[in-house]
């Protein structure tokens, strides 16, 4: 069994900074990529960035220069700093970990970019 906790979202201005974080927890042997997607109303979920298991990562071209995945082996947590964020940010963001064959995915949180 392997879970997955997101945290971090919430309601920020334009401009403003937000760091998602998404730790798995349970049977887990090896994690090797990690994920960000995210969904924004009535649009289908989008890949937001990547991170391998040796710390390559790729990015979307609408967050290229304002976000940056990151992770932690030692706790198996993955990170996306959100900087400069747009109304057009506004979405649900879910995380996404590959262990072997399996892929998990994290429960979803909602990040809202408003004045």
């Amino acid at each position: 069994q392997v879970q997955l906790v997101e945290s971090g979202g919430g309601l920020v201005q334009p401009g403003g900074s937000l760091r998602l974080s998404c730790a798995a927890s349970g049977s887990i042997f090896k994690v090797y990529g990690m994920a960000w997607y995210r969904q924004a109303p009535e649009k289908g979920r989008e890949l937001v960035a990547t991170i391998a298991s040796g710390g390559g990562t790729n990015y979307a071209d609408s967050v290229k220069g304002r976000f940056t995945i990151s992770r932690d082996n030692v706790v198996n947590t993955v990170y996306l700093q959100m900087n400069s964020l747009k109304p057009e940010d506004t979405a649900v963001y879910y995380c996404y970990i590959e262990l072997g064959l399996n892929g998990y995915w994290g429960q979803g949180t909602q990040v809202t970019v408003s004045s």
